[in-house]
């Protein structure tokens, strides 16, 4: 089966991810984010991109999705810069597959 790649967050961020073949989709709400998100997993994308921004609205659908094996949920960060939330996972995650953080 062949997994595919999507962007969700502000407009602004998604719609240029299409020029390299992801499929974008804007959200403007959580509740709205939430929902792209499931419908995403249950049509097989394999790594789901989303804004920070977007992310802080939804910590609860990121530790769901923590927990299954796909999709990935990486963030990124919005049009305004970083949050350093999309770091801070990275480096919890190094530390829990390592056992300290080696970044």
């Amino acid at each position: 089966m062949a997994y595919k790649i999507g962007v969700v967050g502000e407009k602004d961020v998604v719609v240029p991810f299409q020029l390299i073949g992801f499929d974008a989709y804007p959200v403007i709400s959580s509740q709205q984010a939430r929902e792209t998100i499931r419908k995403m997993a249950d049509d097989h994308y394999g790594v789901i991109y989303l804004t920070e921004t977007i992310a802080q609205q939804i910590p609860d659908t990121i530790a769901f999705y923590d927990t299954q094996v796909s999709p990935a949920i990486i963030l990124i960060p919005s049009h305004k810069g970083s949050l350093g939330i999309g770091q801070s996972r990275v480096n919890d995650n190094v530390e829990k597959a390592v056992g300290q953080n080696i970044l």
